[in-house]
């Protein structure tokens, strides 16, 4: 028996591309473990926990628990990452340009400019999206919140990652760090429901996770293949069908010129459903390239969260980052409370004042919280968030597989910490834009998107 786990071991060692020295190490075998599969020597049962122990965090560090891949595959669906970004490039420039050629230099004629305008308008679809800023949210800068900016500045740092230029506060149940306009400015996008659930080491936590997997080691928030990810979605999005282009009479039969209405309608629908057929393979096109980029960029992405996750353990501590990580699943059910919590004020409350913002919201927010986390406890139900078939590195079953593998991760301390004074001139700082936050809510009844 023990020459077969030796065997297995071995195995395990070769598919790792383990150093013979490293493993000879693991179990102080002499020599190497080609030799040793020669020899007679039995091999103990400690010796074979040691190297499983040992493959098992190799496996880990790999951000493969569970289910090892090697790293030639995650090389080629890089490089095949960065070929189709390439090649959405080198067609919506090719379409731009040709469509310029087409409108300029046949501008005597009267149906090549109109051609020109078809692979123009499938350019402009394809345009790549810079990103922008919400106008209705509030952003801050150094200037307004320095003590915030300070502890963002020593997360970055910690996490090795380029420090953010402005935040933004939004009523979304996330942490995340996107680059806007043409000189790619760097903005932490700080939901408040988040903010206000979280004790202030998971805040930390969620920030240093933020900056981590928005950095240059996760291709879905790069420029080349990043850009190219958000306009292909978009550009599906733009040339989906509406059903509200489809137009129904619903004049009387009595009534003056009802047959005209129901023939115009009819025509106006055959129309409607020609210009569908004909956008229909540039949209199923760029719907297959999205999830192309989607399938390609899995392992980067998931790498980039598995590095985060250890750059909020050893920044906010190990504990901290897995409570980050576990109280996701609070987002749905505080969305609810939001919402129910507008509609309480807008209409229960509405004869003692008018819609002026409370200081109580984002509170009432955080006590739910806490009596949400005392529900999961005792084990009785959450309301969950919906599932989705898409693989993506921000479903349950990878959360789940990245709270595993920080259980059983080394535990680190917290490096950076807030003491009572700190947090206190945080939440003042946090005290106006909050207020703007809750009026939006207010006025619309449902989370804004950042």
């Amino acid at each position: 028996m023990d020459r077969h786990h030796h065997f297995v071991e071995q195995d395990a060692v070769t598919r790792l591309s383990l150093p013979p020295a490293v493993a000879s190490a693991r179990c102080g075998w002499v020599g190497t473990p080609d030799s040793l599969s020669r020899s007679t020597t039995p091999i103990g049962s400690a010796c074979v926990r040691d190297v499983s122990a040992f493959v098992r965090g190799r496996i880990m560090e790999s951000g493969h628990l569970g289910r090892p891949e090697s790293a030639v595959s995650d090389r080629f669906a890089t490089a095949a990452a960065y070929a189709v970004a390439g090649a959405v490039h080198l067609l919506t420039a090719g379409l731009f340009i040709g469509s310029l050629m087409m409108i300029v230099l046949k501008f005597d004629t009267f149906i090549q400019p109109l051609l020109g305008l078809i692979p123009l308008g499938l350019a402009l679809a394809l345009r790549p999206r810079l990103g922008r800023l919400a106008p209705e949210l509030p952003v801050l800068r150094e200037a307004d919140a320095p003590a915030l900016f300070a502890l963002l500045h020593r997360t970055a740092d910690s996490a090795g990652a380029r420090r953010v230029d402005t935040v933004q506060l939004t009523a979304e149940f996330d942490m995340r760090v996107i680059s806007y306009g043409v000189r790619r400015r760097r903005c932490l996008v700080l939901g408040l429901p988040l903010w206000s659930a979280y004790s202030p080491q998971q805040r930390i936590a969620a920030v240093t996770q933020a900056f981590g997997e928005g950095g240059p080691r996760n291709l879905r928030s790069g420029v080349f293949v990043g850009s190219v990810l958000r306009s292909v979605t978009a550009g599906a999005h733009t040339l989906r069908s509406g059903d509200a282009a489809a137009a129904t009479p619903s004049a009387d039969a009595h009534f003056l010129y009802t047959g005209e209405i129901a023939a115009a309608s009819r025509r106006f629908n055959a129309r409607s459903r020609r210009s569908d057929w004909a956008l229909w393979i540039p949209r199923v096109t760029a719907a297959a390239t999205s999830r192309l980029l989607l399938r390609c960029t899995r392992s980067a992405a998931r790498r980039a969260q598995f590095e985060a996750d250890d750059a909020a353990a050893r920044t906010a501590s190990s504990p901290a980052a897995l409570a980050a990580l576990r109280d996701r699943d609070l987002a749905r059910a505080t969305y609810l409370e939001m919402h129910r919590l507008a509609v309480e004020k807008k209409t229960l409350v509405k004869a003692n004042a008018s819609e002026k913002p409370q200081d109580d919201l984002w509170e009432n927010i955080g006590r739910h919280a806490a009596v949400l986390r005392e529900q999961r406890e005792t084990s009785r139900p959450l309301v969950s968030a919906p599932r989705t078939g898409l693989p993506d590195p921000a479903s349950h079953d990878v959360v789940a597989q990245r709270i595993t593998r920080l259980t059983e991760a080394p535990q680190h301390p917290a490096t950076i910490t807030l003491d009572e004074s700190g947090r206190a001139l945080i939440e003042d700082e946090l005290r106006r834009p909050k207020q703007e936050v809750e009026r939006l809510v207010l006025r619309d009844g449902m989370p804004l998107s950042g």
